[in-house]
């Protein structure tokens, strides 16, 4: 034992560190290197192809030798094991990146920085016509706020200003795509339109769509009314034009009601069809509630007006004894009017015969309107190829008051009104058979 202590004297006085290093300190940096140590012997033991079981396992053993390597001091500020973790640079990212080719209209557009602020940005295509768009309250994300143009160039300019005053111009172009089509749309019913309470809203396009960009058009259309009202979308069968929707209330639209239809269409990619090629939108009045009861056994036609009879019409309907004059029973409605129409039917031997005081109910040929060479039989029996024939005086009366989408309630005939009848027939569904006519009903 005297020959131990004398030899650690002597030693003292040639190895003495610079710092005195307590017993915990060497213990835990101690621990520290024999437990990395004996991981990484475990782990070439275990597998040999990988020295770590997991990041976790490493990112462990890496605090642990950068921790027992640190002197007193290098923990000021930071917690036992916390690596420093150097500097981030502030950067600025465009979408799409510059440079790129076939955007989509409605693709995000728009420019962030990590640090600084944006000022004076502006995106610009090709006529120097700025596009609109939006900063945020921190000054650090711009975003386009409209849809972009087909098949043209955009340019950035603006600034940014980073948080120790250095400003880099904003700069960079992309290129939106240039459809090889397009596909048009149309609405029926124009911007500030009056309507009747069975008026329903139809989009027409002239190209047949897919079953699948049919569910896109109508998950982006929208219907808003200032009552409340149950309504859907319904696909009817494409014609040889393309394909159309409607839309309808589950009953009539209540009276005096504002209706706002939003059809962002423009941009959206329609499959074989192409690209939409405008937005629509229409916002429209349904006015006083005006209903036609038109009975064919009766002979009559009645006017009801907000629940009161206001005009009531003796009248002669399609003749019986032949299918293919007989007037249609179902509601039909009001969907246009002149004062003189040229009719023509070549199988009774009559071609652009005039008649006056017309409104069309339905694409078949149906009107009603004045005939003076029926009027015998006006009240008392049916003789028309399947019009509904007023005196000259009745049907100039009637013609005021009628307005597209005034309903015109048919019954007493052995026909019904179907789809073979014309374009607008959507009261003669089932609101059942029309909410599984819509493509989202479809596609799910």
């Amino acid at each position: 034992m005297a020959h131990m202590s004398r030899s650690w004297e002597r030693s003292r006085g040639r190895h003495r560190p610079r710092r005195r290093v307590g017993l915990r300190t060497l213990h835990r940096r101690t621990l520290a290197k024999l437990l990395a140590v004996g991981v990484i012997v475990a782990a070439l033991a275990a597998g040999g192809a990988t020295a770590f079981a997991s990041d976790s396992v490493r990112n462990a053993i890496a605090g642990n030798l950068v921790g027992a390597d640190r002197g007193p001091g290098d923990d000021a500020g930071r917690g036992a094991g916390e690596i420093r973790q150097p500097a981030v640079a502030p950067v600025l990212t465009t979408m799409p990146p510059a440079g790129a080719t076939g955007t989509g209209p409605r693709d995000a557009v728009g420019t962030t920085v990590t640090g600084g602020q944006l000022r004076d940005v502006a995106l610009r295509n090709a006529d120097g016509e700025a596009v609109q768009g939006a900063l945020a309250p921190d000054g650090r994300t711009w975003t386009a706020t409209e849809p972009l143009g087909y098949g043209s160039t955009y340019r950035w300019s603006g600034s940014w200003v980073r948080d120790d005053g250095t400003v880099t111009p904003l700069t960079g172009q992309f290129g939106t795509l240039d459809p090889a089509r397009t596909a048009r749309a149309t609405m029926n019913i124009g911007d500030g339109a009056t309507v009747g309470v069975g008026a329903p809203v139809i989009i027409t396009f002239d190209r047949t769509l897919t079953d699948k960009a049919k569910a896109d058009v109508e998950r982006a259309l929208s219907v808003r009314t200032s009552r409340k009202v149950e309504g859907a979308w319904a696909w009817l069968p494409d014609t040889a034009d393309g394909s159309r929707v409607h839309y309808r209330p589950r009953t009539y639209w209540p009276a005096h009601t504002t209706v706002t239809v939003d059809a962002p269409l423009y941009g959206m990619d329609l499959g074989a069809a192409g690209y939409a090629a405008k937005d629509l939108s229409s916002t429209f009045t349904v006015g006083r509630s005006q209903i036609v009861k038109a009975d064919a056994q009766s002979h009559q036609l009645v006017v009801v007006r907000d629940g009161k009879t206001v005009q009531t019409f003796d009248a002669s309907y399609g003749k019986e004894s032949d299918p293919r004059r007989v007037t249609r029973s179902g509601t039909h409605v009001v969907m246009g009017k002149s004062q003189k129409v040229l009719m023509t039917n070549r199988d009774y031997g009559y071609v652009d015969l005039p008649q006056y005081w017309a409104v069309r109910i339905s694409n078949n040929g149906e009107f009603i309107h004045a005939n003076p060479a029926s009027a015998s039989s006006q009240g008392n029996s049916n003789v028309t190829h399947g019009c509904v024939n007023l005196s000259t005086a009745d049907a100039r009366s009637y013609f005021g008051s009628a307005v597209f989408g005034d309903p015109v309630e048919v019954v007493g005939t052995t026909q019904e009104l179907t789809a073979a009848d014309g374009d607008i027939y959507d009261w003669a569904i089932t609101w059942a058979d029309w909410k599984s006519m819509s493509a989202l009903a479809r596609a799910s």
